[in-house]
């Protein structure tokens, strides 16, 4: 078992980085290249393309940004959590308000570190979650405690914790990500490699489960349910 842990502790850890601004990704790979324990091998601008990197390239790690285009880090993330189950998911924002905080612990991230900490804690971060443990930021543990604490205490008080709608699929809400981005049916169905009469079907489908008939309000509900998250 102490062997087994003292080859792991020793083992390069390979890292991919999904943020949807270069010059964060840029600045992230060089830290990350000043620790001879890490290797970045790739780096995303949107959640689709970390989820597709993260089945490619089987990295150990995928430091995740929450706010991104076409597929946000919370859906990518419980993609990723569901087709490489073994790859570790360290979110990595700006983002530090509960209802998020909340929904990143339910999506299956294995830690959570705001993009203001300091360069050892985020090598600390990586090695804890490669290693199987847990990491988050003092202020995001104390709203995790705070959430439990409620929990167990029926007269507690606090925000709600952002739900994902068990009206709309996988699929539903990451075709609401892209129309409530703005995209074209045409766009949306080149994006996705399915037909534009299937991105009208579920549309369609989508607008009924809501009850909901207006780009505008779709907007709306995508940014109230955590599904468009606007950048800080």
């Amino acid at each position: 078992m102490d062997s087994a842990r003292n080859n792991s502790a020793g083992k390069t850890i390979k890292l991919l980085i999904a943020d949807d601004h270069t010059i964060v990704r840029r600045a992230l790979i060089s830290l990350l290249s000043l620790n001879e324990r890490m290797e970045v091998v790739g780096e995303a601008a949107d959640g689709r393309v970390a989820v597709e990197l993260a089945d490619r390239l089987e990295p150990d790690v995928v430091l995740m940004d929450i706010s991104m285009p076409a597929l946000n880090g919370l859906e990518a993330t419980r993609q990723i959590r569901k087709q490489s189950p073994s790859v570790k998911i360290l979110i990595l924002t700006a983002h530090d308000n509960e209802e998020y905080v909340l929904e990143v612990v339910r999506s299956g991230a294995n830690g959570y570190i705001l993009k203001n900490c300091a360069a050892e804690d985020l090598y600390n971060a990586i090695v804890s979650i490669h290693s199987g443990h847990a990491f988050f930021s003092p202020s995001v543990s104390k709203i995790l405690a705070d959430d439990y604490v409620r929990s167990i205490n029926p007269d507690g008080s606090g925000g709600s914790p952002l739900k994902t709608d068990p009206r709309l699929t996988a699929r539903e809400r990451e075709i609401l990500q892209l129309v409530a981005e703005g995209e074209t049916h045409q766009r949306i169905a080149e994006t996705l490699h399915i037909s534009v009469r299937t991105v009208d079907t579920h549309c369609n489908n989508i607008m009924k489960k809501l009850d909901i008939h207006d780009t505008a309000s779709l907007v709306t509900y995508a940014i109230k349910n955590g599904i468009l998250i606007l950048p800080r």
